[in-house]
């Protein structure tokens, strides 16, 4: 028996291709949403089914085809297609593509989309917010639990009220809405749940080279401790950062490594927890500096700062007070599977770092030793600093 999936555009049958207008004609019978099915009510048997596996039992039920399945937008875009064709693989199957939501908006707006990071906050958990932080042009399904209006805010949130936002609501019909704005104005609107989201930023929060270790003099200091670039480097390296980890700095000084690790997890979230004043002053101009509106200062002592925050995925501890067993304890209660990476200059910070990393999974230390040059008259002198001991590993977690 034959199946066809057919891509039905924004829902209006003026945005059928004729292939799919033909094959809609074809099938006495058609499945799909409600919305979907309304315009072909006459002439043909309509069966409103929208899960894959209750489409696919129903179809197994029938002795004769073909059989026509609409499906929004196009095939290839978000499309319960991907979920159909595993279960429909024993049928004769065409698919027929549909124009997207991307190509239809785009095209409304005037503008090209090749250029656009393409996401969907539709029915799944998506850090929309942080891929619009890292992106000149995202482009946004909306829906369910997360509305375009809320998004919006999230943005103005995190700082981001004056990005620009286009939104489309009810595409191709005749009461279709297209409004533009910033994040902040078109926070306090109201949309349609199914909306679609064109956001453009023109200073993204960007990486200057795609490896870590920006050179020391890019970052505001004072006379606040700072892990020096080379270190800072290897620890990133060590901490094995994901683009939507959740990370803390413990004792985070100028927030050098807090900077790093906003830059490296723009659909994350960076908690500076530092208790020093003149440190905190630093770390909001530094946060400023590179445009990290995923970085969060903490104001506080660890373990104390900690017991609010989110579960990590990462911890960088560059000063613990005397309080590591204890703040172990916290991470690892957070997140049984947390990976921490600490560093250490004294003695005795080593030999306790040293006995709580030693049962962590893939425990590891290693000691850095930097000497730099500097100029003397018309000589270089190598300038040795300080050794630098680094300990790294994960929790043991049952997953």
């Amino acid at each position: 028996m034959k199946v066809y999936l057919i891509g039905t555009g924004m829902g209006n049958p003026d945005t059928l291709t004729v292939r799919a207008l033909r094959a809609i004609e074809a099938c006495p019978v058609l499945v799909g949403a409600r919305r979907l099915l309304e315009p072909w009510q006459e002439g043909h048997q309509c069966v409103p089914l929208i899960a894959a596996a209750d489409i696919a039992a129903w179809i197994a039920g029938q002795d004769q085809g073909p059989v026509g399945v609409l499906l929004s937008g196009d095939t290839g875009f978000y499309s319960g297609a991907k979920n159909l064709w595993p279960l429909l693989k024993d049928y004769e199957v065409e698919t027929i593509p549909g124009l997207s939501s991307l190509a239809y908006f785009c095209a409304r707006l005037g503008t090209t989309w090749q250029d656009v990071r393409v996401v969907s906050a539709h029915g799944r958990s998506h850090n929309v917010v942080g891929e619009i932080q890292s992106h000149r042009r995202t482009f946004a399904l909306t829906g369910g639990a997360t509305k375009a209006e809320d998004l919006c805010r999230a943005l103005t949130e995190r700082g981001l009220g004056e990005v620009r936002v286009s939104v489309g609501e009810r595409l191709s019909y005749p009461n279709e809405r297209i409004v533009t704005g910033t994040a902040a104005e078109l926070a306090q609107e109201r949309f349609a749940d199914l909306s679609v989201l064109l956001a453009e930023h023109d200073e993204p929060v960007l990486r200057p080279w795609n490896t870590p270790g920006l050179p020391d003099e890019a970052f505001l200091r004072g006379e606040v401790p700072m892990t020096k670039e080379e270190v800072r480097a290897l620890a990133l390296c060590k901490l094995r950062l994901q683009p939507w980890h959740t990370v803390w700095d413990v004792g985070a000084g100028t927030g050098s490594v807090s900077v790093e690790c906003a830059l490296a997890c723009p659909e994350g979230r960076v908690y500076a927890i530092e208790k020093k004043e003149a440190a905190l002053d630093l770390l909001s101009e530094n946060k400023a500096r590179f445009g990290c509106a995923n970085l969060e200062l903490v104001p506080g002592t660890a373990p104390e700062a900690l017991k609010d925050l989110p579960a990590p995925d990462r911890v960088f501890l560059g000063g613990t007070s005397g309080d590591m067993e204890e703040i172990l304890a916290v991470i690892f209660e957070k997140n049984p599977q947390a990976r921490v990476v600490c560093t250490a200059v004294t003695l005795e910070t080593v030999g306790e770092a040293a006995r709580l990393f030693a049962p962590l999974e893939g425990a590891d230390m290693v000691q850095v030793a930097v000497t730099r040059t500097r100029r003397a008259g018309r000589y270089h002198l190598m300038d040795a600093q300080n050794p630098v001991w680094m300990f790294s590993g994960e929790g043991k977690g049952d997953g």
